[in-house]
């Protein structure tokens, strides 16, 4: 069994605000750490309005809202995270952002808590470097967004992770309602190794001619039965997310075929980032 009773989330946006839901709504004493107090109170209203809306659809009862609503603590003081079981990081996908947050949990955490990270391409060997003896316990816990929705988990163990985080970490992955994945700790696992090459080459096609960008994501998704196109997934991500990504797997591997294509680049310097600014690929403006 996992052992785990308290979830402590560190972040609260997309990621870390969805990771935050499932565990409350699976009955895990969740809290949710921003240095934003701002941050907090949209986190805190996107859940009442997400778990609203689950009751309205019926998926959800009243009594069951207001036990994950009981659940949920949003704090900016990181002491309210020591009794914590697990701690999930989900910030900014930057490698030294993410070891300076761990190095100072480290010294918080020093019994038998778990240290996850939501990274979705950064090697777990190396951010548990900023933990010290802890990094037995170290282990990736890769979501998808949106997290409520998306059922997988990808598990990375780290060098040094034991079989014992492993083992807690997917019993707390499935006990969440998700289904838990195992990868290796390579740039970008499986999921993004294999996604994010693709969505390069529809960026490619789109530069070289083949294709006008609407048509690209219709071949994909009526051709290789995909939800959504390549380039609308690109802009849903963050455009700005994917070069980075990329930049990651390019380092990672040794291996510039993973760079991301000129126009990719293009539009990110030109500020158009995909859902998060209006405009990407496509233009949501209207």
């Amino acid at each position: 069994m996992h052992g785990i009773n308290k979830v402590a989330i560190i972040g609260s946006g997309q990621m870390g605000g969805g990771i935050a839901q499932i565990s409350a709504v699976n009955g895990f004493e969740t809290v949710v750490y921003d240095l934003d107090s701002d941050a907090l109170i949209r986190c805190e209203g996107l859940h009442d309005k997400l778990l609203a809306r689950a009751v309205e659809k019926g998926r959800m009862s009243d009594d069951e809202l207001k036990c994950a609503k009981d659940k949920l603590t949003y704090v900016t003081d990181l002491n309210y995270l020591s009794d914590a079981d697990i701690v999930i990081e989900a910030v900014v996908e930057d490698v030294d952002v993410k070891k300076k947050i761990f190095a100072g949990l480290a010294d918080k955490f020093t019994e038998n808590q778990i240290l996850a990270s939501n990274t979705s391409s950064i090697s777990i060997t190396e951010l548990a470097t900023s933990v010290g003896d802890a990094a037995d316990r170290f282990i990736g816990m890769h979501f998808f967004n949106p997290v409520p929705v998306m059922k997988l988990v990808e598990v990375i163990n780290g060098l040094a992770t034991s079989e014992e985080t492993t083992k807690r970490t997917i019993a707390l992955a499935e006990a969440m309602g998700k289904v838990a994945v195992p990868a290796n700790d390579r740039a970008g696992f499986v999921s993004n190794r294999v996604l994010m090459p693709m969505i390069n080459e529809a960026f490619y096609a789109w530069m070289e001619g083949v294709a006008e960008p609407e048509h690209i994501d219709e071949i994909m998704k009526l051709g290789m039965a995909h939800p959504m196109g390549p380039l609308r997934l690109a802009d849903f991500i963050g455009l700005d997310t994917c070069v980075h990504i990329m930049d990651v797997l390019a380092d990672g591997l040794n291996n510039d075929r993973y760079r991301a294509c000129p126009l990719l680049k293009q539009l990110v310097v030109a500020g158009r980032l995909g859902d998060k600014t209006g405009r990407g690929v496509f233009d949501y403006s209207k």
